[in-house]
């Protein structure tokens, strides 16, 4: 069995990490090391982490510089022949390694092997929807414009993947973005690499929706997309002059249905629009998508909360349940 290893960094995840790292404990696919990073905590996180006494389990310790930095510790200390990523307040199926390690090794041409996710509440109680992202054929327009890999709990790499793409002091992560750090990393490794990424069709990440979370700043967010924009450009001018606005259009889509999340109505709207008059096209090439969130902003709005409350609640039951037949129907495709 070939060696797995795990970067969890961590950073005031005091409520969460102890799930998180039994989650890791806890899988069928044994051969692992943890690597915890310590990215200056100033909670409880790493005493909880000292309470674990499996020695699979390291500890390493740095001044807070952010994830991205976190995760390059990570990966330079990692002795593993396949990497995988888990940030500090998700979860994992006990099955996540087995599947990936099965899939890479069948797969030799494959460097990224990614799986959907299940989101979960702050308190891991399922929502009952997935992120359900093309598996393959995953070209550097559809990362810049979709990131079908969808969060940094998901992919699980081959090593030799990140010698392709190391830069200045052992760097592969861009340590100067707070945000879109994956989709940049990602970007490098479909545009400067041969490896091929590609998914599996199970959820195997529990992606927790947590209102306190880096992905709630998401006036932040649309500024380090502009920084990952002008990065790419630098060295794939014709993919950003060809599909730039449109990536950044389908992401202020998506910050505005995380502020009807948030239940932030102003915000929403005021992202759902700037979406559209940044690529107007996206109404007529995704109608559906585009007018479901622009009336959701404008619903939470105008619509007393327990009523939209009802109505949301029942819109998320109807699209779960058909995200989940097509997961299932995609297992028995490939079984």
């Amino acid at each position: 069995m070939k060696l797995v290893s795990v970067i969890i960094p961590v950073y005031k995840a005091e409520k969460y990490i102890a799930d998180t790292v039994k989650t890791v404990l806890e899988q069928t696919y044994q051969n692992f090391e943890i690597l915890i990073i310590n990215d200056g905590s100033p909670d409880k996180s790493i005493e909880i982490c000292q309470g674990f006494t499996d020695s699979r389990i390291q500890i390493i310790h740095q001044k807070n510089k952010g994830v991205s930095a976190a995760r390059n510790t990570g990966i330079n200390h990692a002795q593993g022949e396949y990497i995988a990523l888990l940030d500090a307040d998700d979860l994992w199926t006990r099955d996540k390694l087995e599947k990936h390690i099965e899939h890479l090794e069948n797969s030799p041409l494959v460097g990224i092997s990614f799986s959907r996710s299940a989101f979960i509440d702050e308190v891991g109680k399922p929502l009952g929807i997935y992120q359900m992202p093309k598996l393959k054929e995953i070209t550097p327009a559809l990362i810049l414009c979709r990131n079908p890999i969808g969060n940094g709990s998901v992919p699980v790499f081959r090593q030799q993947v990140f010698a392709g793409i190391k830069f200045q002091d052992n760097c592969y992560f861009d340590e100067q973005l707070h945000h879109f750090e994956d989709i940049e990393c990602w970007l490098r490794i479909a545009l400067q690499t041969d490896w091929q990424t590609e998914g599996i069709p199970e959820a195997l990440t529990l992606y927790r929706v947590n209102s306190q979370g880096a992905s709630t700043n998401l006036v932040k967010q649309v500024e380090d997309m502009e920084k990952v924009l002008d990065k790419t450009r630098s060295y794939a001018p014709d993919l950003i002059t060809q599909y730039g606005n449109l990536a950044k259009a389908y992401e202020l889509r998506k910050l505005a249905r995380w502020a009807v999340r948030l239940r932030s109505p102003n915000t929403a709207i005021s992202m759902i629009h700037r979406a559209i008059f940044t690529h107007w096209r996206i109404i007529l090439e995704e109608p559906r998508r585009t007018l479901i969130t622009l009336v959701a902003a404008y619903s939470l709005w105008l619509i007393p909360q327990p009523v939209y409350r009802q109505i949301e609640a029942l819109a998320l039951k109807i699209t779960g349940a058909s995200q989940k037949r097509r997961i299932l129907q995609d297992e028995s495709a490939i079984e």
